[in-house]
């Protein structure tokens, strides 16, 4: 047609971390999860590979996991200064039964929470700043000197989670999810399987397990994370946004 302008789209440009990413979610495509574990912690990533636990509801199923792979494996363990107390005896309890030996505990940086949250109430005012200041900007600190790190994030708690691979790459890391087609039935068997603890706070309601301002318990037949942020358009805490 006279006149008319075509727009041809660009083809979008693949990294070779990219490349490597989707060659490895290929490779270990039907894996079970020690065998993903096992290739990152000591084929793909030696040296250079963290996990990343909150120590919520399901978290006792990858630490279990991995301690069986590699005890000393550095496990990264965001202290908002906002969890529940149940939390971190929770962290303390299955560190020492799992036998974890390099649990980190980071914690923001004092001198941007004397400025950026004074009161203490940042959560209240602006979550996603909070969200930042105590757990993106301290992971990204923590994350510096690793190529690649470990998620418990399964397809089912929905979202962006639904389309998941076992490896990607985003922005400055590999990420690894050896439990991401994992269902519900499938983690509580585990549990039941190999006697593990379960979160004092899921008995009342709590399947999904953030910092205390921000979580509320979830009714029957609501979506396990509905009641992270109840109310807000908000459904994640950041840390997977970026590397």
């Amino acid at each position: 047609m006279s006149g008319s302008v075509i727009k041809l789209q660009t083809p979008k440009t693949v990294s070779l971390a990219e490349e490597r990413a989707e060659m490895l979610s290929a490779k270990y495509a039907g894996a079970d999860a020690l065998e993903i574990l096992h290739a990152a912690l000591k084929e793909e990533f030696p040296g250079e590979i963290a996990l990343v636990s909150s120590f919520g509801a399901e978290s006792a199923v990858l630490l279990h996991l991995a301690a069986q792979v590699a005890p000393d494996v550095p496990v990264i363990f965001l202290e908002t200064g906002k969890h529940f107390a149940q939390t971190l005896s929770y962290r303390k309890k299955l560190s020492t039964q799992l036998g974890l030996t390099n649990v980190q505990e980071i914690k923001p940086v004092k001198a941007e929470v004397a400025e950026e949250d004074p009161d203490g109430d940042l959560w209240r005012k602006n979550p996603d700043a909070c969200c930042t200041l105590r757990k993106v900007r301290p992971l990204d600190s923590a994350l510096s000197e690793y190529e690649a790190w470990i998620t418990g994030r399964k397809q089912f708690h929905g979202g962006a989670r639904v389309r998941l691979p076992a490896f990607e790459f985003a922005g400055k890391h590999f990420k690894v999810n050896p439990i991401v087609s994992w269902t519900p039935d499938r983690v509580d068997a585990y549990f039941k399987e190999h006697d593990l603890p379960s979160h004092p706070l899921v008995a009342q309601g709590f399947p999904s397990i953030g910092c205390w301002p921000c979580t509320h318990p979830v009714a029957d037949g609501e979506d396990v994370r509905s009641g992270r942020w109840r109310g807000q358009a908000k459904t994640e805490c950041g840390i997977h946004g970026k590397g």
